[in-house]
């Protein structure tokens, strides 16, 4: 019997489609993250959309040493991320390919997860997790986890609506010839979240879809760049405009397609998601920035039926939203702010018509609040502030919770649990309880130390969980009691390090953090920087 000559190397099947613009710094990475995926990666074809940075001379050098990467050039720049793709489409000659963007990364095995779901499956696309990670601090965050968090095949997908929710065309590996057959394609030009489109495009297909848990992308996130990405370049009306445009195509196409389903689970993300990110932001904007945002939002939100309104009519989104249907302009921001932070929290004042219904407020009596009357104890948007008195030998963090229409004394207030996460390294430095106690009208109070050396230096955000007699759980975080000198710096002596800075501040959620710089070195380097902050 002659031996088996079979070549043991898998045969290559994909193609990456890296797409980069003036990007010569990271392009290189994300070009060798594509190539070191091995033999499975039959070629990478890198579209550069006209850059004058240096990328074209870049990626020459690289593909003189590299027989898999392709390089193409478009003769005008596109404007946008959907231009560059579609060229790649057009251009792969491998059974299965996927989209790579010039500043972000395939992690090691990304590839052979998909590719073995994907034939494993018999699916026209298989959908792995991505990781936002933040850099310069390396901070990372999975994007949709509760998607990804176990093997599962899909015969269609509207088996699992919340894939609506998965507006990303990266982290996904799709059959080049699926793609094709149905004409699916990004928007042409400079069409600001052209993923959102090409997905709904995909679902509207009805592929068989394979999930993965394994990490097969890494977005990185820069927020501190020059050129901010179009994702998070969000502080002009024009963005927000360009994204409800692209929600609203994606309802369209979903509908057209007999995704009914889907369609529906798209509306409901716009509520869930979208309207709650940028309501989050409304205070950090200017006046003409609110008002537009507020008429363009109302505009749009007239498209929505009675269906649309009676999905899960007590979710946060959902009250935003009326709330901002039955205003004619910008009302409220810090209380909206605090309902569009994730978790929630509710501000009072907690008002009520005269016959006893809860509603928003006594303005807006015609917003009712029923649905929190029946909503899940660990779901209601429950309130607790904070505030950090920092002292020498006892630095105390004093909670305040308050009531919410009678669901906290129904469920009966007990422990909470806090925790200090660091925002760094994702770590919690330490935990601490105590036991709520009524200290005024619908008002329950308690205290726990707080070790700032413990703690050290970084910036930490506070956690809680809320345990009720009733034996369910809620897990938030605290609203930053702002004024009367509540969120100012304060210098603690400290027997290990010296001296500590401490500034408890508010985010742009409104949830209390802390940043703690140590010793002398750390407090001179916070001096510094607020003596350039004021020069300049």
């Amino acid at each position: 019997m002659q031996p088996d000559q079979r070549d043991p190397r898998p045969t290559p099947q994909v193609a990456v489609v890296v797409i980069g613009y003036n990007d010569a710094a990271h392009l290189a990475d994300a070009v060798r993250s594509a190539l070191d995926q091995g033999a499975a990666v039959g070629e990478v074809v890198a579209v550069d959309d006209c850059s004058t940075d240096g990328t074209a001379e870049l990626l020459a050098r690289l593909a003189a040493g590299e027989p898999r990467l392709r390089v193409l050039r478009r003769d005008v720049n596109s404007g946008g991320c959907g231009s560059p793709r579609n060229t790649g489409i057009d251009a792969v000659t491998m059974p299965y390919l996927m989209f790579l963007d010039s500043d972000d990364v395939l992690p090691p095995g990304a590839v052979d997860a998909l590719l073995t779901a994907a034939t494993g499956a018999l699916a026209e696309v298989a959908s792995g997790l991505c990781v936002r990670r933040e850099l310069p601090s390396g901070r990372e965050q999975p994007w949709q986890a509760p998607l990804y968090e176990t093997h599962a095949v899909l015969a269609r997908p509207s088996q699992r609506p919340r894939l609506v929710h998965d507006t990303l065309c990266v982290n996904k590996l799709y059959r080049t010839d699926f793609l094709r057959e149905h004409g699916i394609r990004f928007p042409e030009g400079r069409f600001l979240y052209e993923d959102f489109v090409f997905t709904a495009r995909v679902l509207a297909a009805a592929p068989r879809i394979a999930l993965v848990p394994d990490r097969v992308y890494v977005w990185h996130v820069r927020r501190s760049a020059e050129r901010l990405s179009l994702s998070l370049d969000r502080d002009r009306v024009e963005n927000w405009q360009a994204r409800t445009e692209a929600c609203a195509l994606v309802h369209d196409i979903l509908l057209g397609a007999g995704q009914k389903e889907l369609a529906l689970a798209a509306r409901g993300k716009f509520l869930d998601h979208e309207v709650r990110m940028y309501a989050r932001e409304l205070g950090l904007r200017d006046a003409g920035y609110r008002s537009a945002w507020w008429t363009h939002t109302r505009e749009y939100l007239t498209r929505y039926d009675a269906a649309d309104w009676e999905r899960n009519p007590s979710a946060p989104g959902r009250l935003l939203a009326r709330v901002i249907m039955e205003s004619a302009e910008p009302l409220d921001l810090p209380r909206l702010r605090e309902l569009a932070a994730r978790p929630a929290r509710l501000l009072p004042p907690y008002a009520r018509t005269p016959g006893g219904t809860p509603v928003w407020s006594a303005e807006l009596p015609q917003v009712a609040l029923t649905p929190l009357l029946t909503r899940a104890t660990p779901l209601l948007p429950f309130a607790v502030d904070a505030e950090l008195r920092p002292r020498a030998r006892d630095t105390r963090l004093c909670l305040r919770l308050h009531e919410l229409y009678g669901r906290v004394a129904e469920a009966g207030p007990g422990e909470v649990e806090v925790r200090w996460q660091s925002r760094e390294h994702e770590r919690t430095a330490q935990r601490a309880t105590a036991t709520f106690t009524p200290c005024g009208p619908e008002l329950w109070s308690a205290e726990v130390p707080v070790d700032l050396a413990a703690l050290g230096a970084g910036t930490w955000d506070l956690r809680l969980t809320l345990r009720f007699a009733d034996g369910t759980a809620r897990n938030m975080t605290a609203h930053a009691r702002a004024g009367a000198g509540r969120l100012r710096r304060h210098a603690v002596p400290s027997v290990r390090h010296g001296v500590l800075l401490t500034q408890p501040y508010a985010t742009h959620s409104g949830a209390l953090a802390l940043r703690v710089a140590a010793g002398v070195r750390g407090v001179a380097s916070v001096a510094r920087g607020r003596l350039r902050r004021l020069l300049h």
